[in-house]
C-alpha cells in the first residue's frame, strides 16, 4: 500500500515537496548497495545485490554481450499459414517467428540458442518494446514468454553500455517489481479498475445532459437545437482532447499520470461552475471544456492498459475499458432521469461533480504511474545522485534528445490524416466507426419522439430505455471473451500470431447486426407493436457494434503499432466530431422524415460496414503490402 501511495501522484507531490525526503524508493535508502555495473570504478568488487540465488547469476558470456550496445530486434510481419505444419509439429507455431515452448521451459543454463539472443538483448529492449518496437509481432510474443518464465527465476539484468560510454538504466532483474508487467494480479486490477471507473465518468457526463434538455429549453427560452448543444458541445470536446492530451502522455518526463490528474483536477473544478452558472452561452462554453478536459481516459486508458498486460491477455482489460466507455452515455440519462424533474435542470450536473470527485480522490492518492519509460527515467535520476556517475541515462532520454514537445504534437495531429489519405484500410476504419458511434448518439435525440410520445414514457422511464445498451454490453462481452478464452488464445500458443486479419472474423458476422437491429428499431417503434421488440432491436445493435469495435481495435494497432497512439486519437476525433453533428441533425431528420424511414437511412449507410469488413478482411494484407505505413 505504501508503494502505492507513493507512486501516485499524492506521494509524487509530496516528495517534491519535502526534497524527496519522505516516500522512499530503493535507491534513496540508506543501506543500498548500487550495483557496481552503475559506476565506472574498474576495480570495484562485482556485487550483485539482485537476486540472493546464485544459481541464477547470468553466465559471463552473456555479461560481455550486453556491454556492447544491443539494436531492437526488427519486426516482421506474422504469415497466415494455413498448412498443416503445426499438426505435425505442436510446438512449431505459424509465423515467421517460431514459439518453441520446450526449450523455452528450459533452465538458464540449457536455454536455446534463440532464447539466450533475446535474453541478451532484453536489457538494450525492455523499455523500447514498452514502447512497442517488438509490438503485436511474434517476436514480441516471444520475448513475453520467456520474459513470463524469467521472472520465476529472478534473474539479474546486467544494464547495457554503450561505445561512448553510456549506462543504460534497466530493471533490476527480471521480476523486478518497479516494472507494470511485474506487479500483482491485485494491483494491475485496481489500477485498471481505476480508469475503467475514470472512464465511465466522463462518458456518463456526455449523456447525463439529456434528461434537463426540456427544461433548460423552458428556463432559457430556446428551441431544440440550442438546447442539444450542450450535449454537441461536450462531444466535440472529447475528440479534440487527445489530439493533444495522447502524444503528451507518451513523452517519458510526463508519462501517463501528469495528464491524468492535470485534466481531471481540471475537469472535477469545471462541474461546480456548470453547476451554477445561470446563461446558456456559459453552460455551452462549461460543457465544451468539460468534454476537453475530460478526453485523456479516451486515447490513454488502453495504452496505460498495454503497460500492465501482456500481449496475449491485453485484449481482456481493453475490452473491459472499453465497456465502461460503451456503458457510459447509456447510463447518463438514467443516472439524472428521475432527479431533475424531481429537483430542476441544474442536477444533472452537480451529479457530474459528485461522480467525479470522488474518483479524482482515488486518482490522486491510489492511481500509480504505469508508464514504463517514465518509471526508468525517474531511476536513471536517482542513480546518478546515488552512485555519482553522470552518465547513467535511460534509453528514452537518448532516443528523445533534441526532439521537442512541439513537434510531437504536431506530428500526432499530421500523422493520423496523412495515414487516412493515403491507407483505404484506415480511412474505412474512421468512416466506419464514426458512422456507427453517429448513429449510437442519435438515440439521444430518437428515444424523447419515440418512447414518450408513443408509448406514454416519462423522462425517468425513457432513460431506463438505454439499460438495453447495458445489457447488449454485457453479452457481447461475454460472448467476445469466451471467443478469447477458448479459440484465440489456445491458438496463439499453439500456433503463434497470425495475420492481423485473422483478428476480423467474428467482425465478418457481427458486421450484418447493426443493419438489423437500425431495421428492426425502426420498423417496430409504433403504437400498434409492443415496445419490448424495439429495444430488442437496439439490443442487438448495441451487441455487434461492441464486437465489431472490438475487431477493428485490434486490427489497427496490430497493422500500425508505431502509429497506434496516434491513430486512436485520429480515429476519436473523426467519431466525435460525427456524433456532434449526429446531435444536431438528427431530430430535424426524424422529424422530417419519420422514425421508421429516418432509421433506416441509417441502416443503409451501415451496409457499407457489411461491405467494407468483407473487403479489408479479404484484401486486408494486399493493401498492408503496398502500404508505407503498416507492417
Amino acid at each position: 500500500m505504501l508503494d502505492l501511495i507513493r507512486d501516485a501522484p499524492f506521494g509524487q507531490l509530496v516528495r517534491y515537496i519535502t526534497g524527496n525526503r519522505v516516500f522512499l524508493y530503493l535507491e534513496e535508502q540508506p543501506d543500498f548497495e548500487c550495483p557496481n555495473c552503475f559506476t565506472d570504478d574498474p576495480n570495484q568488487e562485482k556485487q550483485d545485490r539482485f537476486p540472493p540465488d546464485p544459481s541464477s547469476i547470468i553466465t559471463e558470456d552473456r555479461q560481455d554481450e550486453d556491454k556492447e550496445f544491443q539494436e531492437p530486434v526488427e519486426p516482421t510481419e506474422p504469415v497466415d499459414d494455413t498448412s498443416n505444419t503445426s499438426e505435425a509439429n505442436p510446438t512449431q507455431p505459424r509465423g515467421d517467428f517460431p514459439i518453441d515452448v520446450e526449450k523455452v521451459q528450459t533452465s538458464s543454463s540449457n536455454t536455446s540458442t534463440k532464447a539466450k539472443e533475446f535474453r541478451r538483448t532484453a536489457s538494450a529492449a525492455s523499455n523500447l518494446q514498452r514502447q512497442r518496437t517488438l509490438p503485436y509481432t511474434n517476436e514480441r510474443l516471444a520475448e513475453e514468454e520467456i520474459e513470463a518464465l524469467d521472472r520465476a527465476q529472478s534473474l539479474p539484468i546486467v544494464p547495457t553500455k554503450t561505445a561512448d560510454g553510456i549506462i543504460l538504466a534497466d530493471w533490476y532483474t527480471t521480476d523486478d517489481p518497479a516494472n507494470p508487467q511485474n506487479w500483482s494480479q491485485a494491483k494491475k486490477a485496481w489500477t485498471a479498475f481505476l480508469i475503467d471507473l475514470y472512464t465511465f465518468v466522463v462518458y456518463a457526463s456526455s449523456s447525463i445532459y439529456i434528461s434537463s434538455s426540456l427544461l433548460i429549453m423552458e428556463r432559457f427560452g430556446v428551441q431544440e437545437f440550442k438546447a442539444s448543444l450542450g450535449l454537441a458541445l461536450y462531444v466535440l470536446g472529447y475528440g479534440l482532447g487527445p489530439l493533444v492530451f495522447a502524444p503528451l502522455s507518451e513523452v517519458p518526463q510526463y508519462g501517463r499520470n501528469i495528464p491524468y490528474i492535470t485534466t481531471f483536477a481540471i475537469f472535477t473544478i469545471l462541474a461546480l461552475p456548470t453547476s451554477l452558472v445561470d446563461n446558456l452561452g456559459g453552460l455551452l462554453v462549461l460543457r465544451f471544456l468539460l468534454g476537453l478536459f475530460g478526453s485523456p481516459c479516451l486515447a490513454n486508458g488502453g495504452a496505460s492498459m498495454g503497460d500492465m498486460y501482456s500481449l496475449l491477455y491485453l485484449p481482456y482489460s481493453v475490452a473491459m475499458w472499453v465497456s465502461a466507455a460503451f456503458a457510459g452515455p447509456a447510463l447518463g440519462p438514467l443516472l439524472s432521469g428521475y432527479a431533475v424533474y424531481a429537483e430542476n435542470w441544474r442536477w444533472s450536473q452537480w451529479e457530474i461533480l459528485w461522480m467525479a470527485a470522488p474518483v479524482f480522490l482515488l486518482f490522486f492518492f491510489f492511481l500509480p504511474e504505469t508508464h514504463p519509460s517514465n518509471i526508468l527515467l525517474r531511476r536513471a535520476a536517482r542513480l546518478r545522485k546515488t552512485s555519482g556517475n553522470p552518465k547513467i541515462r535511460s534509453q528514452t532520454e537518448i532516443d528523445r534528445q533534441g526532439l521537442k514537445l512541439r513537434a510531437v504534437i504536431v506530428d500526432a495531429i499530421v500523422k493520423p490524416l496523412e495515414i487516412m489519405i493515403k491507407d483505404p484500410a484506415i480511412m474505412f476504419v474512421n468512416i466506419y466507426t464514426a458512422l456507427t458511434y453517429g448513429i449510437y448518439y442519435s438515440f439521444f435525440e430518437v428515444f424523447p419522439l419515440v418512447y414518450p410520445v408513443m408509448y406514454g414514457f416519462n423522462v425517468g422511464e425513457t432513460g431506463t430505455v438505454f439499460i438495453c445498451i447495458i445489457v447488449g454490453c454485457f453479452i457481447a462481452m461475454a460472448i467476445y471473451f469466451s471467443y478469447l478464452h477458448w479459440y484465440v488464445v489456445p491458438d496463439v500458443l499453439k500456433n503463434g500470431l497470425r495475420a492481423q486479419e485473422f483478428r476480423l472474423r467474428p467482425a465478418l458476422i457481427c458486421c450484418f447486426g447493426p443493419t438489423i437491429g437500425l431495421f428492426l428499431f425502426g420498423w417496430t417503434a409504433r403504437e400498434s407493436i409492443h415496445w419490448i421488440v424495439s429495444v430488442i432491436g437496439i439490443t442487438i445493435y448495441a451487441t455487434t457494434v461492441y464486437i465489431v469495435m472490438q475487431c477493428i481495435f485490434t486490427y489497427v494497432p496490430m497493422s500500425y503499432p508505431q502509429y497506434a497512439a496516434s491513430l486512436f486519437a485520429g480515429n476519436d476525433f473523426f467519431r466525435s466530431l460525427f456524433a456532434f453533428g449526429s446531435v444536431l441533425f438528427s431530430r430535424s431528420m426524424y422529424i422530417n422524415l419519420g422514425v421508421g424511414k429516418g432509421i433506416s437511412l441509417l441502416g443503409g449507410l451501415s451496409v457499407m460496414g457489411i461491405i467494407g469488413m468483407w473487403l479489408l478482411y479479404i484484401y486486408g494484407a494486399k493493401l498492408r503490402a503496398k502500404s508505407k505505413f503498416a507492417i
